[in-house]
């Protein structure tokens, strides 16, 4: 496995992600921003920051899918969420948990949040974009 996940001693442990991923792979899989849209465009979970963090959660699942890799050949995670506050965050970590339970996903990779303003469109609230190292 190209991926080896670790919580360093002297860092603080979060249940969301490990603190450091290490990489060892070859081929480098950097996926574009995921938004809460379906295959046909559509956005899914208007106003719900659960819903939408889940589909793009599932859309960045099939972005790295197409390029050979797996949520088990994830380095980095990295999500802009609209408005952000604290308070948002049981919301995008339901969202995550149940896309990752659809998936299978048990991997935890570094994880950065971003509080923005807008994203592409008036509906989309949550963007996630993941970096994969593939054996």
């Amino acid at each position: 496995m190209a991926i080896t996940l670790v919580n360093p001693e002297g860092l603080p442990t979060v249940d969301l992600y490990r603190q450091v991923s290490v990489a060892t792979g070859t081929k480098l899989v950097f996926t574009a921003g995921q938004v809460a849209v379906d295959a046909d465009g559509n956005t899914v979970g208007a106003g719900d920051y659960a819903a939408q963090a889940e589909q793009c959660y599932l859309n960045v699942a099939t972005a790295l899918a197409a390029a050979g890799a797996t949520f088990a050949d994830v380095a980095k995670l990295t999500a802009y969420v609209v408005d952000w506050t604290p308070d948002k965050m049981p919301a995008l970590m339901e969202g995550i948990a149940r896309a990752a339970a659809k998936l299978g996903v048990t991997s935890a990779p570094p994880f950065t949040g971003i509080g923005i303003s807008a994203l592409a469109g008036p509906d989309l609230l949550v963007e996630i974009e993941a970096t994969a190292v593939v054996d």
